[in-house]
């Protein structure tokens, strides 16, 4: 049995298109992995709190030298790493906001990219002194964005600061393998985004046999 941890970070509840893909990848993967575990986590509606110098000053006190007041900044991070530590797929919903992630969920990371729960810090290293904590999991972004040509090679791919920034920090979430689908050509309306949605709902059946077929080898 495996855990599925499904951020959804559109500030919209109603027309969200990265909510709908959402929603349809979560209800296609249960029906073929109906013992699973679900975990939801709905950042777009309740955000995390910003991390604050407090937040830092308590995240770097050893743990047993903590005082209660740093141990209640902590407690909302530390549910969110346990929830992520559990899962073994992340899939994170999430339009483009400006050209990168909405502040909520930018606010998640922050929360649980933290030393000594998901990496480790460690000079003797060298200039490489960061290591994941956790690993074996899998990351499936579904992303959606008003304009189009943002994967590799193409006319924005410089500037796509959504699926980059957050492969690079996956790798402290303890992602081993990402899947993207990305709607398009939202703001356009036209038949190109029609075509958009299509290819990316076809798209997660494919991605959820790819998953599950690598979790029961793993198993």
């Amino acid at each position: 049995m495996a855990t599925l941890l499904h951020i959804d970070a559109s500030a919209r509840k109603s027309r969200s298109i990265s909510r709908s893909l959402g929603t349809e990848f979560k209800n296609q993967w249960l029906s073929a992995n109906a013992k699973d575990k679900f975990i939801y986590r709905d950042v777009g509606s309740a955000p995390p709190e910003f991390i604050s110098e407090s937040w830092i000053a308590a995240a770097f006190t050893p743990e047993n030298d903590r005082t209660e007041e740093q141990i209640s900044l902590l407690r909302q991070s530390d549910l969110l790493i346990d929830e992520l530590s559990e899962a073994n797929v992340i899939v994170i919903s999430t339009p483009m906001y400006n050209y990168g992630m909405p502040a909520a969920l930018k606010a998640w990371v922050d929360q649980v990219v933290r030393v000594n729960k998901t990496f480790s810090f460690d000079l003797n290293r060298g200039d490489f002194p960061l290591e994941p904590i956790l690993s074996g999991k899998a990351l499936v972004l579904l992303t959606s964005c008003g304009e189009f040509g943002f994967g590799k090679g193409e006319t924005r791919e410089e500037m796509n600061h959504l699926a980059p920034h957050l492969q690079t920090i996956s790798k402290y979430l303890g992602v081993d393998a990402t899947f993207e689908l990305r709607v398009e050509y939202q703001e356009f309306g036209d038949t190109r985004h029609k075509e958009s949605i299509e290819k990316a709902y076809k798209a997660i059946p494919r991605v959820i046999n790819k998953l599950s077929t690598n979790l029961t080898t793993n198993a």
